[in-house]
């Protein structure tokens, strides 16, 4: 009886532990050759959009440069651009804001060319939520931010940013970094008002953007 019984207080035999299973490089969703991370210094990470399916694509930077002319390989895929532009002061009406029925501080808006028009979304809990666009109010953030006016369809937004004061900001932006943003809202906000850690992450993210973003000015001269 005693012998059975230290069997079971006896230590268990040691495993063998197992070699962590070594992570596979991400691919390019063109070539499939091996790419770095995203946001990687020197990774030749870059995305191109799927304009049939809205997609964002993770690609070489060789099959990049392949799509990066307009109206490469049939109009399809677009290269995302790699500019940042950003108009510090926009004399933007509250009353416009308003009628784009935005409920939280910002919102960015591109032109799906598919389906020629343009749509307003803002970054939430769940995703990109769009919002209902009226023509009119799109174009007046048009003449509010005629400097900014010539973003690409597709693979580039107005991203409108609405200030503590009261006042607006807006960058011109590749789509990519609205995404970005998204997934920034998507993991930090909590609760009602999002919580200070998602704030810190959304004015860090607008922070950084102010930093790379070449200055232009809301009006043309």
């Amino acid at each position: 009886m005693r012998t059975g019984l230290r069997r079971f207080a006896a230590p268990a035999p040691a495993r063998p532990v197992q070699e962590p299973e070594p992570e596979q490089p991400e691919r390019c969703e063109m070539c499939s050759e091996p790419i770095g991370a995203e946001h990687e210094p020197g990774s030749g990470h870059a995305h191109m959009v799927d304009v049939e399916t809205r997609a964002l694509m993770c690609t070489c930077r060789p099959c990049y440069l392949l799509f990066a002319p307009r109206g490469a390989g049939g109009g399809r895929f677009k290269a995302v651009p790699e500019r940042y532009r950003h108009a510090a002061s926009v004399p933007l009406a509250a009353s416009t804001w308003e009628a784009i029925g935005i409920p939280v501080r910002m919102a960015f808006f591109f032109t799906n060319s598919a389906m020629g028009q343009t749509t307003a979304f803002y970054p939430s809990p769940a995703g990109a939520t769009e919002s209902l666009l009226p023509l009119d109010a799109w174009s007046e953030l048009l003449d509010a931010t005629p400097t900014l006016a010539d973003i690409e369809p597709d693979v580039e937004a107005l991203l409108v940013n609405k200030n503590d004061d009261g006042g607006f900001e807006c960058f011109a932006v590749p789509i990519d970094a609205c995404y970005q943003l998204v997934g920034l809202v998507r993991t930090y906000w909590k609760g009602f008002d999002g919580g200070e850690e998602a704030w810190t992450a959304i004015d860090g993210f607008f922070a950084d953007l102010r930093k790379f973003s070449e200055p232009v000015g809301a009006m043309h001269d």
